[in-house]
């Protein structure tokens, strides 16, 4: 994840599955927008690290919910359809002054784990920010900490081609 110590949307290449591979693999993102301002910078980062590793563009699929909440219900619902490598969900949640925070955090956290723990699941990639403030969100959606939607990309595409 990025934090002040660390921005993991500068990866290196080398550790990357090779074009050949990835060109023929099948993506796809379901992404909140509530919060569009930060979401939707992070579902250009993850497209843009997918094609440029070498997805064919045609091969990725994103799904649009209204917040983050619904992410886990549009993952399991692309994960049903047996077709992808890998799913990234991408959705933001700033603390407010309610435990709502709390409960769309945790709702989320449990559900895209419990998906991961399928036995006919595909890799499910946690790309939510969860911050105090916009300006976190900022800071980790293209500011200075890079973008968590790069950083889910690069998971996804070495989940995705764990080999065993």
């Amino acid at each position: 994840m990025s934090t002040r110590y660390k921005n993991l949307s500068e990866y290196n290449a080398e550790f990357m599955p090779d074009k050949e591979t990835v060109s023929n693999q099948t993506y796809a993102i379901a992404v909140a927008d509530w919060n569009p301002q930060i979401t939707h910078t992070m579902l250009q980062g993850a497209i843009d690290t997918l094609v440029l590793v070498g997805v064919n563009p045609e091969n990725i699929r994103v799904v649009h919910v209204p917040g983050t909440f619904e992410l886990t219900f549009a993952a399991h619902q692309l994960m049903s359809l047996n077709k992808y490598n890998s799913i990234i969900v991408i959705g933001c949640i700033i603390q407010g002054d309610t435990p709502h925070f709390d409960y769309v955090c945790q709702s989320v956290t449990s559900g895209i784990t419990e998906l991961n723990f399928r036995k006919d699941a595909c890799p499910v990639v946690f790309a939510v920010l969860t911050t105090n403030t916009l300006q976190q969100a900022v800071d980790r959606a293209g500011g200075k900490l890079g973008n968590k939607g790069i950083e889910g990309a690069t998971t996804a595409l070495k989940m995705a081609n764990i080999v065993w």
